[in-house]
């Protein structure tokens, strides 16, 4: 058994409920991203992190105990922004719920079974556009620039990702549980 045997790829993300994730999803692919196919149109609360699949059962107990001690919140999704000229990648804002965010990432990656070297500091956004042409980036930031989705956010979900396919869903946490 190779190394690579041993490890599982794992992601943290609340999910963009419909009619809002299906779009925010075609409008990525239409820009051409190629991640658009693997990844549904979610919010990340965890990015992708390799584990040693025996650590699993120790991870989605620490993940129900951070979803049991926050409560369901708002979250409003509004317009565009861009992380440019740092990274090439436009973003759905997050105009409300950034605290909430913010504190389940964190409480999220306090256990010594997840650990994740961050490029850069948190931001919670939905990404529409990301490895694609300068003008592929300009016209989704200006072709969502009105978007708007407000939602109660309940749980959040554990995914999983072999390296073959789309992030496959392993388990939801309801928040407040």
């Amino acid at each position: 058994m190779s190394a690579d045997d041993r490890v599982t790829r794992i992601g943290v993300a609340i999910d963009i409920p419909e009619p809002w994730g299906s779009l925010l999803t075609r409008r990525r692919a239409d820009a051409g991203d190629p991640q658009a196919a693997y990844v549904p149109a979610h919010l990340t609360l965890l990015g992708p992190t390799e584990i040693e699949p025996d650590r699993l059962p120790a991870i989605e107990e620490h993940l129900a105990a951070v979803a049991a001690t926050q409560p369901p919140f708002a979250l409003h999704l509004r317009g565009t922004g861009t992380f440019r000229p740092l990274t090439e990648v436009v973003f759905v804002v997050v105009a409300a719920g950034i605290s909430e965010c913010e504190l389940l990432a964190a409480a999220i990656g306090k256990t010594g079974d997840i650990h994740r070297e961050l490029r850069f500091p948190y931001h919670p956004h939905v990404t529409v556009a990301q490895d694609v042409s300068p003008e592929a980036l300009d016209a989704v930031y200006e072709d969502l620039a009105g978007f708007s989705a407000l939602f109660t956010v309940d749980a959040f979900t554990l995914f999983s990702h072999t390296g073959e396919a789309r992030w496959r869903p392993r388990r939801d946490f309801r928040l407040g549980r």
